[in-house]
């Protein structure tokens, strides 16, 4: 599918829905060289794993829903504020292992940057605010140990 940068855009969304997951879609919506870059945890996808991220969140939540509040188009650079809401019913793997599902309702803001040419996405930027998602899935800060670590050296 190509066409005008919002309308691309919108047919991500789409096909990322928990109603929906068109993981195929999603990534047929992107340049041969596309990047879905995940900003907050440094993480970039390329090629067959450009779903991986939309596959990870349909896991933690099932039904999975991107509110969509505003569309700033300019050209073919997309700018979309959004929350992602769901509930937590799949696990959320973490480095340590899993956390396993509360059944807590999700609302976390989002920040999307979109670049389209030719009617393909080249690259998607998203910026989750996981301080936010991090407390709704009941995962505290340790403020004591980063207290009590040792400061960093400088050479």
């Amino acid at each position: 599918m190509t066409g005008d940068a919002e309308t691309v855009v919108r047919a991500a969304y789409h096909a990322a829905e928990g109603s929906v997951l068109d993981v195929e879609g999603f990534r047929d919506l992107f340049a041969e060289d596309g990047v879905f870059n995940n900003v907050v945890a440094a993480e970039s996808y390329r090629g067959e794993h450009l779903g991986d991220p939309v596959v990870a969140m349909a896991e933690l939540a099932p039904d999975i829903h991107r509110e969509l509040h505003r569309f700033h188009v300019m050209g073919d650079i997309v700018a979309v504020e959004l929350t992602i809401q769901g509930s937590f019913t799949g696990p959320f793997t973490t480095p340590v292992g899993a956390i396993e599902p509360t059944g807590a309702k999700l609302a976390i803001p989002t920040a999307d940057f979109w670049y389209v040419e030719n009617g393909k996405i080249k690259e998607f930027n998203c910026y989750v605010g996981v301080s936010v998602m991090l407390a709704q899935l009941g995962v505290q800060p340790d403020f004591a140990s980063a207290v009590t670590a040792p400061a960093a050296t400088t050479s």
